[in-house]
């Protein structure tokens, strides 16, 4: 068995159709796609795009394990010397690794991968020890991972020295028999106590003369309750903002943006995002960031983003059904805002962290 670095080709990326052949990314989507938890699976077009950079601007790079077989190209170093086969093997396992560029440079967040089929072979104990040397090599201390409570990535984690770091549940909405007349009056109620404040709204990229006010709204989420993990605070700019954008085109994806302005000072309050893959929802949506700034907490902007930007979503996007969010257990006020409108728990995930 032998690990060798993935580099899409441009039009293995821009395919919304799916892989083509069996170049090492399709192998490594194929393994993707076999270890898929319940719940909204990550399109070709997303995944590819997630081998070249994270959401956050984050330099990424992904590494196959393929099981041995004749000469396909690769040497020693695990760059490729030509070809775009897996030839005399098949992925069975690999991982991407984000380097986050503007803040948290100590940091390495790692996505593993074992074929189902192939566990308890060593496949994954492999991966990790590159992953390890990988981040070593970048100048990074710090390992962070995710994997469901009950799966088999927390038994690794668990095995390999990880610490658990923090606990977040994952939410979901059902549109089909969420009571919209109850959302409305909910919605009518917490206006009351968000006097003073407008609404602006847009799909896709964020408006030029906008782009500094989502870098400061977004900078809010820095007040997030993170656990136990070594998480340094996020610098957010336009530019920066600008290229999550660029990124989130790239996998596919449409955002609805949302945000409250204080009308009498003009400054910006609070936002929030809902995310639907453009070409291939399969009925899902994800709730993204919602924040709200210090100085404009305690009057229920958080609610009435959400619920107003949830009711505009549903009439642009009718083939979705189902809204899926990620919650912090440490993060109480969110959780009772997304239990008001009706979410209900559907697992619970652990971020795992080993210094390195």
């Amino acid at each position: 068995m032998h690990t060798m670095r993935v580099v899409p080709a441009a039009q293995e990326e821009d395919d919304p159709g799916g892989p083509a052949g069996h170049s090492p990314l399709a192998g490594l989507y194929a393994v993707s796609r076999a270890c898929d938890e319940p719940g909204p699976a990550m399109s070709w077009r997303h995944f590819s795009a997630s081998v070249r950079s994270g959401a956050g601007g984050e330099r990424a790079e992904a590494w196959a394990a393929c099981d041995a077989g004749q000469d396909d190209g690769t040497r020693t170093d695990g760059t490729r010397t030509g070809g775009d086969q897996v030839v005399g093997g098949q992925v069975v396992g690999g991982h991407i690794l984000h380097f986050p560029q503007d803040d948290n440079t100590h940091l390495a967040l790692l996505r593993l991968m074992t074929h189902p089929l192939r566990r308890r072979e060593g496949v994954g104990g492999m991966l990790l020890d590159h992953a390890i040397g990988r981040a070593r090599d970048e100048g990074r201390r710090v390992l962070i991972a995710e994997a469901p409570a009950d799966g088999p990535g927390t038994a690794f984690a668990k095995a390999r020295g990880f610490s658990p770091a923090s606990t977040e549940t994952r939410l979901v909405l059902d549109l089909r028999t969420a009571d919209r007349s109850g959302l409305e009056l909910l919605r009518a109620r917490a206006v009351r106590h968000a006097t003073g404040y407008s609404l602006e709204r847009w799909a896709g990229p964020t408006p030029d003369d906008l782009l500094g006010d989502i870098a400061r709204l977004a900078e809010g989420m820095n007040d997030e309750p993170l656990g136990d993990l070594a998480v340094e605070e996020q610098r957010w700019t336009a530019d920066r903002v600008r290229a999550r954008e660029e990124m989130l085109a790239r996998a596919g994806q449409r955002t609805y943006t949302m945000i409250a302005r204080h009308t009498a000072s003009g400054e910006p309050a609070g936002f929030t995002q809902l995310v639907v893959d453009a070409e291939r929802p399969e009925g899902w949506a994800r709730q993204d960031v919602t924040t709200v700034l210090a100085p404009h907490r305690g009057r229920r902007l958080g609610l009435v983003l959400k619920l107003a930007n949830l009711t505009w979503f549903r009439a642009c996007e009718p083939s979705v059904e189902r809204v899926i969010t990620w919650n912090s257990v440490a993060n109480p006020h969110m959780l009772a805002i997304n239990e008001a409108m009706g979410f209900e728990v559907f697992d619970t995930w652990y971020q795992w962290q080993l210094d390195i």
